[in-house]
């Protein structure tokens, strides 16, 4: 009985969690079959939207793939000088920003930036002689999120090489097959699962940005959706537009819940002995610019000239200002962070303890699905979709307040932390999810029905066996979850208290206004910031 009534308490709070996380997700969809507006421009410029989105999505997927796949086979079954230090590096443009570094490479790209002016001094040549490409462009936009966000699909492709079979891809090279060959034809099959899956979070992550292409000038779902809501004061078409964005989230989580399947297990994993092939001197050359490109693009070089302009003339702030922005920054990352992973350990634990009852299971397997959608909604969408009820009952509790308590104050959730934080949780639930799902996954079944036949309940079990275990995945989570709140800019953009300045929201500002030597302070903050988390990220999936 003690256990039924355990099992229930897991049950409704994975129910609570996903009604928690549904709101936004029921507001959006609601819209598409809300009455009409009098405003149909938004209709007009729909092809665009879908248009260029479509086109950002497909570039950066193509970039990140190579990227990724390539840089995750090399050190993992290369043998080169440098490839233990470049493994580790490969990883270090994940805590750098898109945005941040969109901002930097125009700067630098520009036609008064250093590279052109260099040109024009070296060749003498003037502005009409000679041609260079635009950075400010659709092209120029997906090189840029590529060459960042290339690492999702790394972590999760080495980790997949590491773990396929090292005697199967010795018997295809007995056979006579070229290492190109049986890369393609064995290790990249095997892989698939994961590479889809990390395609799929690179293509939502191109969906939901929104720093880059409104920086660039480039009509997106995204940019879209803020310019019709706060440009046009239309809450009704920006939900609409918004209704579409989801439509295109709802096939990506198709598409990733499809690709997990085939994933391929094997004893001899290829990273439990040396590396496979010995590349020679020449090759080993290749190898290392391969996988140094990206490196120097994505962050090295971005954030070297930050802090050349940091030095040179930084941000005018004084230090007791730019403290309170980290902090805030730091404050609302810490926050969220804590809620995502007590939350995802709620929904696993809950999903674990009624794995054995059937109709409880699917109870717990539906809530589940609807708590971890958030991560496929981008924080433009969040923010209409949170504004749009939330004003409604905002307005409505200040009224009664004011009416018959007799209590005059502003808006009560509408520009507040908790909002924020709320918003921020939606959107990076199933970030920390993933993680403790993993981390629970190599739980021995064994070890709970050992300590239930001991007589211990679902919470001590949990605080005296799964927590210790699940150490290293908790922390995995929280480090995911920091580090994309910290480069979080939509969601924090709208929802945030008026007055409440985050290191993102300062380089936008700053940025927007072409000072980036004063933004350069704020997003260097930023970068080191994240360097630690995404460090130990890498650390936990080698």
């Amino acid at each position: 009985m003690k256990l039924v009534q355990s099992i229930n308490v897991w049950t409704i709070g994975s129910l609570l969690a996903a009604l928690f996380v549904s709101m936004p997700i029921i507001a959006v969809l609601s819209s598409l079959f809300a009455g009409g507006t009098d405003n149909q421009a938004w209709l007009a410029t729909l092809p665009v939207y879908i248009g260029n989105t479509l086109a950002l999505m497909v570039l950066v997927g193509v970039i990140s793939s190579v990227i990724g796949v390539s840089t995750a086979w090399l050190v993992t079954a290369a043998s080169f000088p440098g490839r233990r230090l470049l493994s580790w590096l490969l990883v270090l443009p994940l805590a750098t920003p898109a945005y941040i570094v969109a901002y930097f490479y125009t700067d630098l790209l520009a036609y008064a930036g250093p590279v052109q002016t260099a040109i024009r001094s070296a060749f003498e040549v003037r502005s009409g002689d000679y041609w260079f490409p635009a950075i400010r462009s659709l092209p120029g936009a997906a090189i840029i999120l590529g060459v960042v966000l290339y690492p999702y699909i790394y972590l999760l492709a080495r980790h997949a090489f590491s773990a396929q079979s090292v005697s199967q891809l010795h018997a295809a090279r007995s056979l006579g097959m070229s290492p190109w060959a049986a890369f393609f034809r064995i290790v990249l099959p095997g892989a698939r699962p994961a590479i889809a899956g990390g395609l799929t979070l690179v293509l939502m992550e191109t969906i939901a940005d929104f720093g880059v292409v409104e920086y660039f000038a480039i009509p997106t779902f995204s940019t879209g959706i803020f310019r019709v809501w706060f440009a046009m004061g239309d809450q009704i078409s920006a939900m609409k537009l918004a209704g579409f964005m989801l439509l295109f989230v709802i096939v990506l989580l198709a598409l990733e819940a499809y690709s997990r399947r085939g994933a391929v297990i094997s004893d001899d994993r290829l990273s439990a002995g040396p590396p496979p092939f010995v590349l020679s001197r020449t090759h080993g050359v290749f190898a290392i610019a391969i996988c140094l490109a990206p490196v120097l693009l994505g962050f090295v070089i971005p954030f070297a000239g930050l802090l050349q302009l940091s030095v040179a003339h930084g941000d005018h702030q004084d230090f007791a200002t730019l403290a309170l922005y980290m902090r805030n920054s730091v404050s609302v990352a810490v926050i969220t962070a804590m809620v995502a992973v007590m939350l995802a350990l709620l929904l696993v634990y809950g999903r674990r303890q009624m794995s054995a009852r059937a109709g409880g299971a699917r109870m717990q397997e539906a809530s589940t699905r609807i708590a971890t959608l958030g991560y496929a909604l981008p924080g433009t969408l969040l923010a209409v979709g949170l504004l749009g009820p939330l004003g409604a009952l905002d307005q409505s509790l200040t009224r009664f307040s004011r009416n018959v308590l007799g209590l005059e104050h502003g808006l009560l959730l509408t520009g507040s932390i908790a909002l924020l934080v709320y918003a921020l949780v939606v959107r990076f639930l199933t970030v920390s999810y993933n993680s403790v799902s993993t981390g629970m996954m190599k739980v021995s079944g064994s070890m709970d029905a050992a300590a239930r036949s001991l007589g211990a309940a679902p919470s001590r079990l949990l605080t005296r066996i799964h927590l210790p275990l699940l150490g290293p995945s908790l922390t995995a989570a929280a480090a995911l979850v920091f580090i994309d709140v910290m480069r979080e800019l939509p969601a924090t953009l709208i929802l945030r208290p008026f007055n409440f300045e985050t290191l993102a929201t300062r380089v936008y500002r700053l940025a927007s206004d072409e000072r980036l030597a004063e933004a350069s302070t704020a997003a260097l903050i930023i970068v080191l910031l994240g360097l630690a988390p995404a460090l130990f990220l890498n650390r936990a999936r080698t």
